[in-house]
């Protein structure tokens, strides 16, 4: 087997800073990072003190960019992103309030479309069947069960899409 060279304090600072300066992270990511290359837990904490002294890391403004990011390109919910943001290690007062802030129907704006496009690629026998596999398939993307309910209750979504086959 080879062995890695080990990297020095220093030199973890420095591609971390990198690494950072390219792009959004945590300190869940650095930290996992420097376990993986072999830095003392001592040295990993001074590492840490030092991005987050520096700016490149700041959990909030990361909350922040990936709440936004999940919802807007990824069509994501709260509860996916709620799950994201615990693999990552973010705390949930750093996290809670950022979710709170979200209106629901800024949610409905995406779970809307999403269920539109969805409708008619459901092979279903009965409304109820369909509207299961909606729920499900909603579910599956992280949105709660009383907004998809509100969804799907909602019969324009059914209309417009009866009124696109009418077409």
């Amino acid at each position: 087997m080879i062995q890695k060279k080990q990297i020095g304090e220093a030199e973890a600072l420095r591609k971390l800073g990198d690494l950072c300066a390219r792009g959004e992270h945590c300190s869940g990511e650095m930290a996992e990072k420097l376990r993986k290359w072999g830095i003392a837990p001592d040295a990993q904490a001074r590492i840490i003190d030092k991005l987050i002294d520096y700016k490149y890391i700041d959990d909030e403004r990361f909350t922040r960019s990936f709440v936004r990011d999940k919802i807007a390109f990824n069509k994501w919910g709260r509860r996916k992103i709620e799950q994201a943001l615990w693999q990552k290690r973010i705390p949930q007062s750093i996290s809670q309030p950022v979710l709170d802030e979200i209106d629901a129907e800024e949610y409905l704006s995406v779970l809307r479309p999403l269920l539109k496009s969805k409708y008619p690629t459901i092979k279903a026998e009965t409304d109820y069947e369909r509207s299961i596999k909606l729920i499900k398939y909603a579910m599956g993307r992280g949105f709660t069960l009383d907004l998809i309910r509100q969804c799907i209750d909602d019969a324009s979504i059914v209309d417009d899409i009866n009124e696109d086959d009418a077409d």
